[in-house]
């Protein structure tokens, strides 16, 4: 499938910034599932002042933000090839070990909640992947989707807890839990194109575990699936934060606003 998308993440401040700096990572790579045939970021308001490759293999950009302009605007054009593996990206690669990725973080860090979803499972009848598409079907059932209930500071635990959430509540505690269970798992920050619509609510985010034989396999809780040809893989980490495709801060403006704007569309292949 070849998908084109267009994603606008614009900032407004009530007065120009003293300082500001923004960390991107939204420049997906090409690989198993994906072969990115074109990709641009431009911003306005901002200059590029160095970007490198991260240790989980990212490419980030740092935005050193113009003290004289109200407007960050950050625009990202492009168009991939996709392919469905059924979530199964293979081989672990690159310089990161596999251990690093059983390490708790401050938002998956797993609480009595966790750690009773997660040994539920620890006798499970079956083999690796029936035990994480298990916990995958188990977390969702337990936690609704529901937008406007949780924040970017929400932990696993919290999200539990509440009973509700969205794509980055459900991965965490799919991370918690996976974790306490001894597997590798990361985070996965990237875009889904929903069949029913053009523009998209937001960017979206799933899990990848590491299974003996397969290697990754991606597990999205939220649509209760693996990954197939409508996802584009963008940037990995331990939680959302590793992989956060806009991070930052700024000083001096009293206020801010912020609008974000995704279009994703599949087109014919000739």
């Amino acid at each position: 499938m070849r998908l084109t998308i267009s994603h606008t993440t614009r900032y407004r401040y009530d007065r120009p910034l003293n300082h500001g700096l923004q960390r991107l990572r939204l420049i997906p790579r090409s690989g198993v599932t994906q072969t990115i045939r074109q990709w641009d970021v431009a911003t306005i308001g901002a200059i590029v002042e160095a970007e490198y490759d991260d240790h989980y293999g990212n490419r980030v950009i740092l935005l050193n933000m113009d003290p004289h302009s109200p407007l960050l605007e950050i625009g990202v054009t492009g168009e991939v090839d996709t392919i469905d593996k059924s979530g199964v990206l293979g081989p672990h690669r690159g310089n990161v070990p596999l251990w690093v990725y059983r390490r708790d973080t401050a938002l998956t860090n797993p609480g009595t909640g966790v750690t009773a979803l997660a040994e539920a499972l620890r006798g499970h009848d079956g083999n690796a992947l029936s035990v994480l598409h298990a916990l995958s079907t188990r977390i969702a059932d337990t936690v609704d989707y529901r937008i406007g209930t949780t924040d970017a500071t929400t932990t696993a635990e919290g999200a539990l807890e509440n009973g509700a959430g969205v794509c980055q509540d459900q991965t965490h505690i799919f991370l918690a839990a996976a974790r306490v269970l001894g597997y590798p798992v990361r985070y996965v920050s990237g875009y889904l194109m929903m069949n029913d619509r053009v523009d998209q609510e937001a960017g979206h985010a799933w899990a990848e575990a590491h299974v003996d034989a397969l290697g990754w396999v991606g597990f999205d809780v939220s649509n209760r699936m693996c990954p197939d040809e409508r996802y584009v893989r963008v940037a990995t980490g331990l939680d959302a934060r590793e992989a956060a495709p806009v991070a930052g801060l700024s000083f001096g403006a009293a206020g801010e606003s912020l609008e974000v704007a995704i279009q994703i569309q599949s087109q014919n292949q000739s």
